[in-house]
């Protein structure tokens, strides 16, 4: 394919100098103002944005020591090794970055053979975990198409779309264009200091573009997850969902409701115990996704009295935010019963007004939320005891018989 085909989707508004710099390498017909629209698989192009080292941010003194002793024994070993994914993008917005993911062409049990230190995970995706500490390098493969005498073995899907397993491995071009968002896609190249650029991610990390790769429809029905990514991504670093990406997230959400409930808290975890709860919060509801992850919640939230319930959840996730800025420890037991307690508290008055003790009643409120609650999101047995304990202590903070 040459330079003509070069998507106009990467080219946005405000492109930096160096990316225009290095497109008109590629193509003489590039162009730097082109619709915005989703990426598609037909957009490939055969040769990527290589944006050299002196014209990108990236300084290997922000990389997590761990990180580079990974990618340099990979490099030395004889395989490719690029830091890729969240960790890239927020280096190149000037973040700390929260982990450092590596991509390689190395099997996974060609990576357990290089590191002593290693595990391996997963069914769904086949993962290395390399850990030094407390700190874990996670290592993927390239991932690649599908092929005929790969499906068997390696790519599993549902009757829906959902990817059951994806093991089938491929190339670094391959692997950028199976990733989720464009500004996820950029690749740290540690044999030559440089980024590489695929799908046009520099271009939407400079406008502040959330884009996914692909057709929308496909990519959430792959993984419905990817909705929530979007919303957390776009709280996070304050971008915008692309018009093409937004569409579905209200249409579409009842995919959520395939995905494992256990998969789900993990998710829950990261779009709500972060500094930007509140917005993540505001965008679950807007687009009609909180319904999937918390349905009793809200119910209860749609009836709103002066401000209550709503005022109560926001200030848990404002108390969360704050707590994490100062550096104090959170937990999900906390945020869990405040996202719970209307649906407990409501179902407790039914209880007592059937004939049940105060105490009686919020305990078996209690459990008969939980229970529902499971089926959308499990809440491990470390954090729903002590949820339980918290809402049962509810009905003493009531009782002053003290003149005190």
């Amino acid at each position: 394919m040459d330079g003509s085909s070069f998507p106009a989707s990467i080219a946005c508004r405000a492109a930096p100098r160096h990316l225009i710099h290095s497109q008109a390498q590629i193509g003489q017909n590039t162009s730097l103002c082109g619709t915005i629209r989703t990426i598609s698989r037909k957009d490939i192009i055969s040769e990527p944005t290589i944006i050299a080292r002196p014209e990108h941010g990236i300084s290997r003194a922000n990389i997590s020591e761990n990180a580079l002793k990974v990618l340099y024994r990979l490099k030395n070993e004889g395989y490719q090794a690029h830091l890729v994914g969240g960790g890239v993008r927020d280096l190149l917005l000037g973040r700390e970055p929260k982990d450092f993911d590596v991509a390689t062409d190395a099997h996974p049990d060609d990576v357990r053979r290089v590191f002593r230190n290693c595990r391996l995970i997963g069914r769904r995706f086949r993962l290395a975990h390399v850990r030094f500490g407390n700190e874990i390098i996670e290592v993927a493969t390239f991932r690649g198409r599908p092929r005929e005498d790969e499906d068997e073995h390696g790519h599993e899907a549902s009757d829906d779309g959902m990817l059951l397993r994806d093991n089938v491995y491929g190339n670094i071009e391959e692997d950028a264009w199976r990733r989720d968002f464009t500004v996820n896609a950029l690749y740290y190249n540690i044999d030559d200091f440089s980024v590489i650029d695929y799908t046009g991610g520099m271009a939407d990390l400079d406008a502040g573009v959330l884009r996914l790769i692909g057709e929308p429809d496909q990519r959430y029905r792959e993984d419905p997850v990817r909705m929530l990514r979007a919303v957390r991504f776009a709280a996070k670093l304050g971008f915008t969902i692309d018009s093409a990406c937004e569409a579905p997230l209200v249409s579409m959400g009842h995919l959520l409701e395939s995905v494992p409930a256990a998969r789900m808290f993990d998710e829950v975890v990261k779009l709500l115990l972060n500094d930007t709860a509140v917005k993540s919060f505001e965008l679950l509801r807007h687009y009609g996704l909180f319904a999937y992850l918390f349905p009793a919640t809200e119910l209860s939230l749609e009836h709103e009295e002066q401000g209550f319930p709503i005022t109560l959840v926001t200030r848990a996730m404002q108390n969360t935010e704050d707590r994490l800025r100062d550096g104090k420890p959170v937990t999900p037991a906390f945020l869990f019963a405040v996202l719970l307690w209307e649906p407990v508290r409501q179902l407790a008055a039914r209880r007592e007004a059937e004939g049940m003790s105060p105490v009686e009643a919020i305990h078996e409120a209690g459990w008969e939320v939980l229970s529902r609650q499971q089926q959308r999101v499990t809440i491990p047995k470390r954090f729903s005891l002590p949820m339980r304990e918290i809402w049962e202590f509810q009905p003493r903070l009531t009782q002053n018989r003290s003149r005190r």
